[in-house]
């Protein structure tokens, strides 16, 4: 566990400019606001993962939403994706609380670090691939820090899962050829020349427009969750 390292690299994370596209969305999002968040103070900065450092399970989304975690400075926190992940989260015993709303409100995680890869809020929700590259080292650095403890990953979608695969790569676990296809419920074994293999999970996304038309149910994001807490030897509850 390199707790240290991993705080830095979220200090670093957290000061990246090197996008000016996301720079100039971010920034301009964090000054006009969303009138239900006129009071409210900005985070407006790149989002770092958020999670103890000896993580056994990484739960990998896309990039952080424009009053969500641009907002509150913490992944998947103020938002409606959120409210979704981090419920299912506390109903299957990997959260201390079903609630994400502000970076002080006490949640805590067991055993799991929410992260993605790109830590910037996207127009539309869109990074292009030229920023999903330049955001790629930060992924492989997070990844390489938790690598003696990680067992299991849970990928948000198939933008998370393409951009994923080639940061487990460079993290040091084999990535098999052909690349695996994203799908609910794909599970790939990734081994590991010096260590312990990775079971990678893919998973919908929990967006609104999967979660508000059924394609992603709560159901099936704890069942993805739990089969892969169980293999990253963590206890989930039933």
């Amino acid at each position: 566990m390199d707790s240290e390292g991993l705080a830095r690299l979220d200090r670093r994370i957290a000061g990246c400019r090197a996008c000016p596209r996301l720079v100039a969305w971010r920034e301009e999002v964090a000054r006009t606001k969303r009138a239900a968040f006129a009071d409210r103070t900005y985070w407006g900065r790149p989002v770092p993962g958020f999670g103890p450092p000896d993580a056994r399970l990484v739960i990998i989304g896309l990039a952080p939403a424009a009053h969500g975690g641009n907002r509150t400075g913490r992944m998947f926190t103020g938002d409606r994706s959120g409210d979704v992940l981090y419920q299912a989260l506390y109903d299957v015993g990997l959260a201390s609380q079903p609630t994400s709303e502000d970076a002080d409100d006490g949640l805590e995680l067991y055993g799991v670090r929410v992260t993605a890869p790109v830590h910037c809020a996207p127009p539309a929700n869109k990074p292009t691939p030229a920023e999903r590259d330049a955001c790629r080292p930060w992924l492989v650095q997070e990844l390489r820090l938790l690598r003696p403890t990680v067992r299991a990953a849970v990928v948000l979608g198939a933008f998370g899962w393409q951009a994923a695969l080639p940061a487990f790569a460079e993290a040091g676990w084999t990535v098999p050829r052909p690349r695996p296809v994203f799908g609910h419920g794909a599970h790939v074994e990734l081994d590991a020349a010096d260590g312990p293999p990775l079971g990678l999970h893919g998973c919908f996304h929990v967006s609104q427009r999967n979660t508000f038309t059924g394609k992603l149910t709560p159901e099936m994001l704890r069942d993805v969750l739990r089969t892969a807490a169980t293999q990253a030897g963590l206890r989930p509850a039933k």
